[in-house]
């Protein structure tokens, strides 16, 4: 049997095809080549397309199948992974009224403030575990303020993998993991967030049926089927926000164990079974997807806007048609320090853990007379590392501290440059596995429609590539590294 794991990223759309006996990937495609576009109608405004996404699905699947290296019709379950936090609203008919707003829209914050404040932040803390902030409800708030004709028209909102989800099956589910990262789930009651409801003024039928994250989420359309070469009454048996299901394809499941991605954002993700949660909402807490009534497990996240986003608007404004292999030789050029060059990876909206402030991107100390690319591109990565650093303290500061750290062998984690500077900035050891989002998801499929009978055993076979330790002998510099960071910070906030 095999199983079908799609990722919606910001960035592209990303499936992988695996093999449930092995739990190897038989053939992985990805659409398009260059990343999808964000479109900003107005500043601090970030929206996509939700068809643009399914045109994404369906090219890459097609690359897919164009390899070869499977039979479709032997697909028997889907996965979901997607980019968390997003709005897509959908009309009586199921057609999508507006473009989608997504993660890193800033627009939403004075609508989550004015809610935190109606419902009070005593309570909202104890039930939500978060501040509406700029969350998905934030976000309808802001769509039934300023676009009434469009909001009247809402019949269900959802997030961007329970779009996909109903795309390909024309069943309309969500789940308390999907809710949580909307800002719509109330923890000490285990249902969806009456406070929230009314602090927004809301009715509960926007919203989609729920249910168990791994369960069967419709089954695929005949029409659904023939468009992508798949076979049809197969189901879709998990979805999950991209970072909870990141730290599924690195088996983090249980208390204590924490998964990293550095993608177009960049993330620290923690599992525990403790109440846990940051009084300002600089980290946010989440339901995980292994979590039960009976034994949580919820999911600290900390997330930086602005990290391979970073990298990926210096590789296009300063890079020169450079890839990202030959940016990271050049940034192992320049030494530990860029330099003195320091860089605020803060330009892709508002920053959670900067109290939903948007200060944009900041460079600091650059000698037109001697520093090169190398030094910038260097500053950029331990720019990302600082932030990641500085963002562990909060997470450690609530009872949620690292010991190691485990993260796929992708995006900046295949700089030598940024795994260097994250593990002794961090203090923190660093394994790195032979995985990603688009496994992880068929693997969860897999969960789901019961070819698994537990975790353990969907991920007994992942592949840890190697350890990176912090070295004593570097840790002092990159202390000093860290610490004109933090001064060039706290001069900007």
């Amino acid at each position: 049997m095999l199983l079908l794991g799609i990722d919606l990223g910001t960035s592209s759309v990303k499936v992988s095809v695996v093999d449930a006996q092995t739990r190897q990937v038989v053939a992985s495609a990805s659409y398009p080549d260059e990343e999808n576009p964000i479109l900003t109608p107005q500043p601090g405004f970030a929206e996509q397309q939700p068809e643009r996404w399914w045109a994404c699905l369906e090219a890459a699947l097609g690359r897919a199948h164009a390899t070869g290296r499977y039979d479709p019709q032997a697909i028997g379950a889907v996965g979901i992974a997607y980019q968390m936090h997003g709005l897509v609203v959908l009309d009586a008919a199921g057609r999508v009224l507006r473009p989608a707003i997504i993660w890193c829209d800033s627009r939403a914050i004075p609508y989550g403030e004015a809610a935190f404040g109606q419902i009070g932040p005593e309570r909202a803390l104890a039930h939500l575990l978060n501040s509406p902030g700029n969350f998905t409800a934030a976000k309808l708030a802001w769509v039934k303020d300023n676009e009434p004709d469009i909001f009247e028209k809402i019949d269900k909102i959802m997030l961007p993998g329970d779009y996909f989800a109903y795309r390909l099956t024309g069943q309309l589910t969500t789940s308390a993991s999907a809710l949580s990262e909307g800002i719509f789930w109330d923890f000490k009651q285990n249902k969806v967030s009456g406070d929230v409801l009314q602090a927004f003024g809301f009715s509960p039928g926007l919203l989609p049926t729920v249910q168990p994250l791994f369960s069967i989420h419709g089954t695929l359309s005949e029409a659904v089927a023939r468009q992508l070469g798949l076979r049809a009454g197969i189901p879709v048996s998990y979805k999950a926000g991209d970072q909870p299901n990141n730290a599924l394809s690195l088996n983090v499941f249980e208390p204590g164990e924490v998964a990293a991605t550095a993608g177009t954002s960049g993330v620290i993700y923690a599992v525990t079974d403790q109440i846990a949660y940051d009084p300002q909402s600089r980290v946010n807490t989440f339901v995980h997807v292994n979590h039960a009534t009976d034994a949580a497990r919820l999911g600290i996240l900390l997330c930086i806007n602005g990290t391979g986003s970073l990298y990926r608007w210096m590789r296009q404004q300063l890079g020169g048609g450079l890839s990202y292999a030959a940016m990271n030789t050049a940034a192992a050029s320049a030494p530990v320090g860029s330099g003195g060059v320091v860089a605020l990876p803060f330009g892709n909206g508002a920053e959670r853990v900067l109290n939903n402030r948007d200060i944009g991107a900041v460079w600091q100390g650059i000698d037109f007379n001697s520093h090169t690319l190398g030094h910038l591109l260097r500053a950029g990565l331990e720019g990302v590392a600082c932030s990641l650093r500085y963002g562990l303290e909060i997470m450690t500061g609530i009872g949620t501290p690292a010991s190691v750290i485990r993260a796929g062998h992708a995006n900046l984690f295949l700089s030598e440059v940024f795994c260097e500077a994250f593990v002794n900035l961090t203090g923190t050891p660093l394994e790195r596995y032979d995985t990603d989002g688009a496994k992880g998801a068929a693997l969860g499929a897999g969960i789901g429609a019961g070819v698994f009978a537990t975790p353990k055993e969907a991920f007994g076979g992942l592949k840890r590539l190697d350890v990176r330790e912090p070295d004593p002998a570097r840790q002092a510099a990159y202390e000093q590294v860290y610490e004109r960071w933090r001064h060039a910070l706290f001069r900007v906030l």
